[in-house]
């Protein structure tokens, strides 16, 4: 989600460049250049907190209301649960099968 994110902002600001600074109105295939509106991405509302080494809560659905989400996993599964999302994803940005697999 951070990543989707971090796109539209970027794609934002070169968008602003043009429009600002290069007095251009269109791109190269003629639509007009719009600042983009930012948005919840998916995922954006799952997230696992760690309570230690051997216990953690996964919350489901929440956005930016508070107390919203859900509480669906909690404790040791959880933990386990986190490790693994972790493990994959440094998997991955190591280039490794497992975590591209993921």
């Amino acid at each position: 989600p951070g990543e989707e994110e971090a796109v539209i902002a970027v794609k934002n600001v070169c968008k602003i460049d043009r429009l600002m600074f290069k007095n251009e109105t269109h791109d190269l295939f003629g639509t007009p250049l719009e600042v983009s509106t930012m948005h919840w991405p998916w995922g954006a509302g799952m997230f696992a907190t760690s309570l230690g080494p051997k216990d953690a809560c996964f919350v489901l659905g929440a956005n930016w209301e508070k107390g919203s989400g859900y509480t669906v996993v909690w404790g040791r599964l959880c933990a386990w649960q986190k490790w693994i999302i972790e493990w994959s994803k440094t998997d991955e940005c190591a280039y490794g099968i497992i975590g591209r697999l993921i």
